[in-house]
């Protein structure tokens, strides 16, 4: 199979899911729909990693693997090294983008949201050191967060919406090795 053919389908792939990254890392902005103020905010969506990691530097590798798949044809090398070596580097930064994102997506997982636990403070309630006692093992837990209300529930569904969106494509557009190529 033509190497060009296979970026192209990976570059086709990659701007739907970084627009799917950069859209749920702006909910996360937005809990339940609310303006909240900044200090009210978890303090890990100030990162970027929807936004940064997995939405801008998924884009510039996208871009390259696009223009490496011209019309179909085997055309990455670009007559040069120099754009070979620019397409590695892209993927690797895009690489490093999508490690950055799933570090800190993660970490906020863990940790839980920030929320009011009632008295009008907002608080970390879910970080401590050990899972036992982890919201996302312990459903009962989540009514601990009175506002900003469903919190919990609106940060795991982002999460999930852009796995199952993920899912969908990867299933829909396949591995781009559909037709074998023999040798001559």
């Amino acid at each position: 199979m033509c190497t060009g053919k296979c970026s192209r389908c990976i570059g086709i792939i990659l701007f739907p899911l970084a627009l799917c990254a950069i859209v749920s890392n702006i909910l996360l902005y937005f809990p339940n729909g609310q303006v909240l103020q900044l200090s009210e905010i978890t303090d890990l969506v100030w990162f970027f990693h929807g936004i940064l990691g997995a939405g801008i530097l998924a884009i510039l590798p996208a871009l390259m693997m696009l223009g490496a798949g011209g019309a179909g044809c085997c055309a990455n090398r670009c007559g040069v090294s120099r754009c070979m070596l620019l397409s590695v580097f892209l993927s690797l930064l895009g690489l490093a983008g999508g490690v950055y994102c799933v570090v800190f997506s993660s970490m906020a997982l863990t940790g839980g949201p920030l929320c009011d636990t009632g008295d009008g403070e907002y608080i970390y309630p879910f970080r401590n050191n050990t899972l036992e006692y982890n919201y996302l093992f312990n459903q009962t837990t989540w009514s601990i967060c009175k506002e900003p209300e469903n919190i919990i529930l609106w940060n795991i569904a982002v999460l999930c919406f852009i796995q199952v969106v993920n899912g969908l494509i990867g299933c829909i557009c396949g591995t781009c090795m559909r037709k074998k190529v023999g040798m001559e």
